[in-house]
């Protein structure tokens, strides 16, 4: 270790995953609320892409966006949580450097191409109430196949130029990161060399992310709210009220938590709050997108009763 100790920087082979603070009953009462956010996550989110895919009803853009998002959750919180859950036994808590970088890679490729997504989402809603005559040209299936491909195409992008601005950093003596999952933030601290450009980077990147697609999701519902306010029936408005509630809700609570991490510099200075915040976006939130979207949803609540009838007439 006497490299290490002369402050020369060393290739560092592995990071530790300090995790959370607290002793023996925390770390179980934690261990226990993660596993079940993750479960219900799997849980709920699986069904939501069988039902849409087994479905012909939901053979529609909204369903198409949001087998994506399901898709989209399972892959993110599945990025984060089985590590964490393993590092709560492990006595290590070790990562590769390797693992680390692939794990940043994903998780930042995944959380990106929702930013994309939710905006795509908000997009088509205001297609499809402003404008339903040129809905089924603007969102024709090659559209939408487009739009699809474009979310992991701008998540990728994103993700390769932040996982290659962080990785290549020296890393010095402290490899422990202060976090349950490798991201930037807890990451740069522990670079031995001038972060400012990585930080403005970070800053840019997610800065133009998260207010190009929260101006895209509030633009379209803007439109979309005074299009709703004209209609004459009141049941009309209130089934859209009501679909548009549900997108509404899972985008402030994915933006909310995003901006509070990342685009406020210096705002998370006790890591165990970001720790929590992250807890919240990385497994909280992928559990709730398929509860909220599917218990405010009568076409899934109809398919999922037809899918249970199915299986009960066999």
């Amino acid at each position: 270790m006497s490299h290490h100790m002369n402050g020369t920087p060393s290739a560092v082979q592995e990071f530790v995953l300090v995790g959370f603070q607290g002793g023996p009953e925390t770390q179980a009462l934690l261990f226990a609320m993660i596993l079940v956010l993750y479960l219900v996550t799997v849980l709920g989110n699986l069904t939501m892409i069988v039902v849409i895919t087994l479905d012909a009803h939901l053979h529609s853009p909204m369903y198409l966006f949001l087998k994506n998002l399901s898709f989209l959750d399972l892959c993110y919180s599945s990025v984060i949580a089985p590590n964490a859950l393993a590092n709560f036994f492990s006595s290590s808590k070790a990562i590769s450097f390797a693992g680390c970088a692939t794990q940043f890679f994903f998780f930042s490729m995944l959380g990106s191409a929702e930013c994309f997504l939710l905006a795509v989402m908000a997009y088509d809603r205001f297609m499809a109430i402003c404008s339903p005559l040129r809905y089924p040209v603007t969102m024709s299936p090659s559209a939408c196949a487009r739009l699809v491909l474009g979310t992991y195409c701008g998540g990728c992008l994103n993700s390769l130029v932040q996982t290659s601005f962080t990785f290549t950093l020296p890393f010095c003596a402290s490899h422990h990161i202060d976090h349950f999952f490798c991201d930037v933030t807890p990451l740069l601290p522990l670079a031995c060399a001038n972060t400012a450009l990585n930080q403005l980077v970070l800053f840019v990147l997610c800065g133009f992310l998260i207010v190009g697609t929260t101006l895209v999701v509030l633009v379209s519902y803007g439109y979309i709210t005074v299009t709703i306010l004209r209609m004459p029936s009141t049941s009309g408005r209130h089934k859209l009220f009501s679909t548009c509630g549900s997108h509404m809700t899972a985008v402030s609570l994915f933006y909310g938590t995003l901006f509070a991490i990342y685009v406020q510099p210096g705002a998370m200075d006790s890591i165990e709050q970001s720790k929590i915040i992250s807890v919240f976006y990385t497994l909280v939130i992928p559990m709730l997108n398929p509860l909220i979207y599917s218990l405010r949803n009568k076409d899934v609540k109809a398919a999922l009763r037809r899918l249970g009838q199915r299986h009960i007439a066999r």
